[in-house]
């Protein structure tokens, strides 16, 4: 059971990985089209994570608590919490599309590359937790979370963290860095997500009571994230029909894993 729990919570660490190793394949820059499909493609995978593997369970976890029609209320409640807490964080930490919408005025205090490091970490911070939580519950036997269903969580969010580590490290590449600081800037942005998840396990006996709320909470980060970064990413700039249609195929291809394996 702990060597599963092992490789559940390293693989969406190896998805950012492999993500960053493309610096060593592609030429300096990716293409704008392939961006927008790589972000649209991501949005769409954690969507469909935020909501079969973590909002469903969270209702389900309330309801087997005896919580009866109030069972939205953890959910709703977690799901505000991460909301908020991605909203406080946007304003505390800067991030690459604030720079990047500002064509005039003073450039910004923290270097580009230093930016993009800080966004993408940020945001795999309750990606971490989310995996965290899930296992936390498998672990214990909490919310009927199975083996399977949370193997689905951690290769869905290493399917979105391919394209994510790949939009880490060759924009750095692009500015400049050399390949292995690229690919090696893209990994550190990937490693607090293990980093997070066994702090979540281990805070096990305080995570339990609390399974639903946090469940939601990482729903409601991960999806502050995808309107907030990755949908204006993919849809900004000449008009295109790839980043919706990524969406979709990204967010089928979660559903389909999480049914298959949950």
């Amino acid at each position: 059971m702990l060597s599963k729990v092992m490789w559940g919570i390293l693989i969406p660490f190896l998805g950012t990985s492999l993500g960053a190793g493309c610096v060593f394949l592609m030429r300096r820059q990716l293409h704008e089209l392939v961006r927008r499909g790589l972000t649209g493609f991501a949005a769409g995978v954690m969507v469909a994570a935020s909501v079969w593997s973590l909002l469903i369970p969270a209702l389900e976890e309330a309801g087997a608590a005896g919580m009866g029609v109030w069972s939205f209320v953890p959910a709703a409640g977690g799901f505000w919490a991460g909301v908020l807490f991605l909203l406080a964080l946007d304003h505390l930490i800067p991030h690459l599309h604030q720079n990047a919408r500002r064509p005039e005025g003073p450039p910004a205090r923290l270097p580009r590359i230093t930016m993009m490091m800080l966004a993408v970490t940020l945001h795999n911070i309750p990606e971490g937790m989310a995996v965290g939580v899930v296992y936390a519950g498998y672990l214990t036997g909490a919310a009927d979370i199975s083996a399977a269903g949370a193997l689905a969580l951690s290769l869905g969010i290493a399917i979105q963290n391919f394209p994510e580590g790949a939009i880490v490290s060759m924009p750095l590449r692009a500015e400049g860095a050399s390949r292995r600081r690229a690919f090696a800037d893209g990994v550190l942005s990937g490693i607090v997500e293990p980093l997070a998840a066994v702090f979540t396990i281990l805070a096990a006996e305080l995570v339990l009571p609390a399974l639903p709320w946090l469940l939601a909470f990482a729903a409601g980060a991960m999806l502050y994230v995808v309107v907030e970064e990755l949908v204006p990413e993919m849809a900004g700039g000449q008009h295109s029909d790839i980043g919706p249609v990524a969406f979709a195929a990204g967010f089928t291809l979660m559903m389909a894993l999480d049914v298959a394996l949950g």
